[in-house]
């Protein structure tokens, strides 16, 4: 996974060619610290598919509130430089990574 930061959020993510994955969370969420190995193992799984990224919001606060991002954890794609589906901690825990599975199929369709 990417890692991400103001300097490189730009490029890597709303210039990007195809589907991006970003995963916003923080060193003290403790369920961004416990979703992360299902986030690692995601990434891992569908390598080549999309770009994966993760963004740790503590050092890049505003970069994530002018993402709108106004919670941990988020998932969210963007394709063509747009945010395109966001995954906040309600619909995390609701849908687990079986809903993130199923919306990266969808948006690969």
């Amino acid at each position: 996974m990417i890692e991400l930061s103001k300097e490189n959020f730009d490029a890597e993510v709303l210039e990007a060619e195809g589907l991006v994955f970003v995963d916003f969370w923080s060193p003290k969420c403790e369920p961004c610290m416990a979703l992360m190995p299902e986030v690692i193992a995601f990434a891992e799984k569908n390598a080549g598919r999309a770009k994966f990224c993760k963004l740790d919001t503590a050092g890049n606060r505003r970069l994530a509130i002018a993402q709108k991002v106004m919670g941990l954890p988020t998932l969210v794609f963007y394709k063509g430089g747009e945010k395109v589906f966001s995954f906040d901690k309600e619909a995390i825990e609701e849908g687990g990574m079986a809903a993130v599975e199923a919306k990266l199929e969808e948006l690969l369709a």
